[in-house]
This record gives structure tokens, C-alpha cells and sequence, in this order.
């Protein structure tokens, strides 16, 4: 068996496919605790966002590292982007009307 090996599509080996990929760097969000007033960074896995009916019901939480108190705070439109656009896991709430 070769050790290069080709793709069918063109014969491409893996090695020049991959060649000008870079190494990807893990998104942080900055962040604050109201209760203790740390300042830190957050890994998307730490944060959650709720996608609410209202803007009332959109928001982001966390637990502080610092303090360990579970923070919430209000999502606008463009929140949502960046938490999203980063990976942060999404729970879409359902009204019950």
C-alpha cells in the first residue's frame, strides 16, 4: 500500500489538501460577574443561551469562577450573533400560548 494517499475527486493527495489549513483557535467570550465583580474569559462550553418569544425571555448565563454564583444576563439580537456565531449550546423556549 502507498503511504500517499489520493482522493478520488482530482487525485489530490490528504497532504495538499490539508496543507493550507491553519490550526483553529478556541473562541472565549469576555465576561463579568455582577455579584463579585470578577472580570474573566469563558469558553463557549461555559456559557448557555435561551432563545426566547421576547426579548424579555432571551438571555445568557454562566457560573462565575471566581464566586461560583449562576449569572444571567439579558441577549439582544446582537449577542445572540456572537454567542451563536462562537458555539455557544442554544435552548430555544417555546411559549405556551
Amino acid at each position: 500500500m502507498s503511504e500517499s494517499v489520493t482522493s478520488g475527486a482530482g487525485g489530490m493527495s490528504v497532504a495538499a489538501a490539508f496543507a493550507g489549513m491553519r490550526s483553529v483557535v478556541p473562541v472565549v467570550f469576555k465576561a463579568g460577574c455582577p455579584d463579585c465583580r470578577g472580570r474573566f474569559e469563558l469558553a463557549a462550553s461555559a456559557l448557555r443561551l435561551a432563545i426566547g418569544g421576547s426579548s424579555r425571555t432571551t438571555f445568557y448565563s454562566f457560573t462565575c469562577p471566581d464566586c461560583g454564583v449562576l449569572v444571567r444576563k439579558p441577549a439582544g439580537e446582537r449577542i445572540v450573533q456572537l454567542l451563536t456565531g462562537g458555539g455557544v449550546r442554544t435552548l430555544r423556549l417555546h411559549s405556551t400560548v
